[in-house]
């Protein structure tokens, strides 16, 4: 099916997690041999953003200098709230991820990471007004933004911009009905706005390629032959309204294994569909810090600290035993929502007076800070 006028195939390539040589430069060789492969099983799309070190340069080498622009689908992305003090700030955005990709104009672009503070900026800098005069002009095709936050406030910014073409969003069977993600309710404010999606992170980051052995044993009993990363993106492009699924792929092998099984896509059947929802009820009651994101404790904690968040990034790392990312969620939960950490915690009880999960908060944030350090 098409949508926006565009027929592309589901899989899209994520270029956020890029191969790295040893010396953390890109693997520009893999890259191109990925670029490669996944143009020769018929997919098109292309994801990218101003904010991924060294993809948009690494695009162009691989893909925009090697192949017809006819070929190809490329999105990116306006991140007006990293760095931006002024309007102009915002548009060289637009300028330098020109210039990189070489692209000579964007089928995609969006308006990255909305929610919260973040969405503010793009206001403030009529980047909205912006982006539609560049679609006029013929440098961009779809105008959309990426988001990561309530679905309340997804239908707010929906309905204050119906003219955006499309939206993208954090969809995963793990988080569809997690409440500090809310994948089901921000899909369902997308579909109630008759907007097209973009699913990003449909393998969370890369951790239910390796979920707890509990999760593997309930796909292995179904079927054994195929990788547990499938099951995660064909959920997700299962789902109705879907333009592409982005997968972050990072080696050649992970490429061979996603275009396997999505060259020739079949949507989950009834009994497969059984098997993720069995999949996910376990990985909902395996025991972590029952946290509903509620943040009713950060309105009384006397020293600002990231509770929620901090919880968040110790579930993750509970779930998954993935260090890296458990420290990049961190990051992000605590110290880019201008959060203190774990570590500051004075013990004061305030928190736990007004939890109500009842969740031992003092004690809590005792493992987290031992946990990262901080």
């Amino acid at each position: 099916m098409a949508y926006l006028g565009e027929e592309i195939k589901k899989l899209g390539f994520g270029l956020m997690r890029l191969p790295q040589l040893e010396d953390g430069t890109i693997d520009l060789e893999q890259v191109k041999r990925m670029v490669d492969l996944f143009l020769s099983k018929g997919f098109t799309y292309f994801d990218t953003a101003w904010a991924y070190p060294g993809s948009e340069e690494a695009i162009r080498a691989a893909l925009i200098e090697r192949y017809p622009r006819d070929k190809f689908t490329l999105a990116t992305k306006n991140a007006a709230w990293i760095n931006c003090k002024t309007r102009e700030d915002a548009i060289a955005q637009f300028e330098t991820s020109l210039a990189r990709t070489g692209a000579g104009y964007f089928d995609f672009y969006l308006l990255h990471n909305l929610g919260e503070m973040r969405t503010e900026f793009f206001e403030r800098f009529k980047m909205w007004d912006f982006v539609f005069e560049k679609k006029r002009e013929g440098l961009i095709k779809h105008v959309g933004f990426s988001f990561h936050s309530t679905p309340e406030e997804l239908d707010e910014i929906l309905t204050a911009h119906p003219e955006a073409e499309f939206v993208q969003l954090q969809i995963n069977y793990a988080d569809w009905e997690n409440p500090a993600i809310q994948s089901r309710g921000c899909y369902e404010v997308a579909r109630k706005h008759g907007k097209p999606i973009v699913i990003m992170e449909p393998i969370k980051g890369g951790t239910l390629a390796t979920p707890p052995d509990e999760v593997k044993a309930v796909f292995n009993a179904a079927n054994p032959e195929v990788s547990l990363a499938s099951w995660a993106i064909r959920f997700a492009a299962s789902l109705d309204g879907i333009i592409a699924v982005l997968s972050g792929m990072s080696t050649l092998d992970q490429m061979k294994d996603n275009v396997a099984y999505m060259e020739n896509f079949v949507r989950l059947n009834e009994s497969e569909r059984a098997t993720v929802e069995e999949a996910r009820r376990v990985l909902a009651s395996l025991p972590i810090i029952p946290c509903t994101t509620c943040d009713y404790c950060a309105k009384v904690c006397p020293q600002n600290i990231g509770i929620s968040g901090s919880f968040t990034a110790y579930n993750i790392l509970t779930l998954y035993r993935n260090k890296e990312f458990a420290d990049n969620q961190y990051n992000w939960q605590v110290k880019m929502h201008g959060k203190n950490n774990a570590g500051e915690c004075i013990k004061c009880g305030a928190c736990e007076k007004v939890c109500p999960q009842h969740i031992k908060i003092r004690g809590e944030l005792v493992k987290v800070a031992k946990a990262f350090g901080r």
